[in-house]
């Protein structure tokens, strides 16, 4: 594998590729509320396809490119998917096509549809419908007001497109009139050498990124254009933010906590070092607040809300009024700023990404020889916790690992393979993963 490709885009030539891409999606038939499956590697093509589509109403259903054939079939059978665009040749002909390019709303109408799964392991798709200009330019104000993006900006952009915040972000730059730098993927040698010749002002890391970043030689690091560093998705160790607030320039270093379903928190840099450890208060337009049991809700417009793609159960059980949850811990100080006190149940965080355990144990439990199986997530200093598995039965590693190439994607993948006699449970006989790691001497 290659060094990575960097783009740089201007917001004009973006504009003209959002609107080549919108016409080729309405020669073939597509209209608003219809679902398009995106899943190809990052790309300014990409990212053209993806706003594109929905500054015309037609909802881009993003999956990751590294998915399994048969994965990504479920998923679009699922979202009854009116185009398949799965290789970069496909994406680049809708967007070079030929032909009247279409006018678009000045705001996207929709939000990308993402999967997302849960204890159970079945994938949830997130669908907030087709929007009015109205609402639609609330939401896109919502962002970019709260990062001030302005024509002035360069927005460096090094975590995947099939991500919900690189393509908001993304989208917050370029309809403010700013430059995106697009690297293809993350690679710290291609980064410092980017922000070197590119002086971004901004950009979205996760913790991983950053320690990979620190970890290239100082010499090469030259931080000094960013105005602002956005970093979530996971929890960022305290010596970590301490290095990015010495790194970066004072007042840069911002953190916000969401998830794919919406966004709760937004913690700028004096908030945080007043307050180790928190991820905010509520961001402009929300209201968080933690129940009895200490689970997070927020409050939010209804140019924010979302369903749960044909499950309105999963639906129900997520929103409480106006306000919705997905599962996590945490408490608020009485200012009104918030702590994580757990990520929802059983969820893996390894560099960004979500891995849900059940739907590797569903896959893996299938191993001929495997009585018993639990996925779990440990302590990783690289991808801040990587994929696990302990297992009970007569089956070797090779047969294990086999299975995970043959129906999981890479990052669902176990990196290590655990052999346990019995495995830790509650009173009512649920596996408590949480503690399978610490049983295992591996925290």
């Amino acid at each position: 594998m290659g060094d990575p490709a960097v783009w740089r885009i201007g917001a004009s030539e973006a504009e003209a590729a959002q609107r080549r891409a919108a016409a080729s999606l309405r020669r073939l038939g597509l209209v608003a509320g219809e679902r398009v499956v995106v899943s190809v590697p990052t790309s300014p093509d990409v990212l053209a396809l993806v706003i594109g589509a929905l500054r015309c109403g037609i909802v881009p259903v993003v999956l990751n490119p590294s998915l399994l054939p048969e994965e990504r079939r479920s998923l679009a059978d699922d979202a009854d998917a009116a185009l398949v665009v799965d290789t970069p040749a496909a994406v680049a002909e809708l967007v070079s096509a030929d032909g009247d390019e279409r006018d678009l709303a000045p705001h996207p109408l929709a939000r990308p549809m993402h999967y997302t799964s849960g204890t159970t392991g079945r994938p949830k798709g997130v669908w907030s419908g087709v929007l009015s200009e109205r609402d639609a330019e609330a939401l896109f104000l919502d962002e970019r007001d709260l990062w001030s993006f302005t024509a002035d900006d360069v927005l460096l952009v090094c975590s995947p497109l099939h991500h919900s915040a690189p393509i908001r972000f993304s989208i917050s730059a370029l309809l403010s009139g700013a430059d995106v730098v697009l690297v293809e993927r993350f690679d710290s040698a291609t980064v410092v050498d980017t922000i070197r010749h590119h002086r971004p002002t901004a950009t979205f890391m996760v913790p991983s990124h950053l320690q990979r970043l620190f970890a290239a030689p100082p010499e090469q690091r030259d931080l000094s254009s960013f105005r602002l560093l956005a970093h979530a998705g996971e929890a960022c160790p305290a010596a970590l933010k301490h290095r990015a607030f010495d790194e970066f320039p004072e007042g840069a270093v911002w953190e916000f906590y969401g998830s794919t379903e919406g966004q709760f928190t937004v913690c700028g840099p004096a908030e945080w070092q007043a307050r180790p450890s928190t991820v905010g208060r509520a961001r402009p337009n929300r209201r968080v607040d933690v129940d009895d049991d200490g689970q997070i809700w927020c409050t939010v417009p209804a140019w924010a809300r979302f369903e749960y793609w044909n499950d309105p159960d999963k639906t129900a059980e997520a929103w409480r009024g106006d306000a919705f949850t997905v599962g996590d811990l945490g408490r608020l100080d009485a200012e009104g700023y918030l702590f994580i006190d757990g990520r929802r149940d059983d969820l893996i965080i390894s560099g960004g990404v979500n891995v849900y355990p059940a739907e590797i144990e569903n896959v893996l439990s299938l191993v001929p020889g495997v009585r018993e199986i639990a996925a779990f997530g440990a302590v990783d200093e690289r991808w801040g916790e990587r994929v696990c598995i302990a297992v009970i039965g007569d089956v070797d590693d090779q047969a294990i690992r086999e299975a995970a190439r043959s129906h999981l994607a890479p990052y669902k993948r176990p990196k290590d393979i655990y052999r346990i006699e019995s495995l830790p449970r509650t009173g009512t006989g649920k596996i408590r993963r949480s503690v399978i790691a610490r049983t295992l001497g591996l925290e």
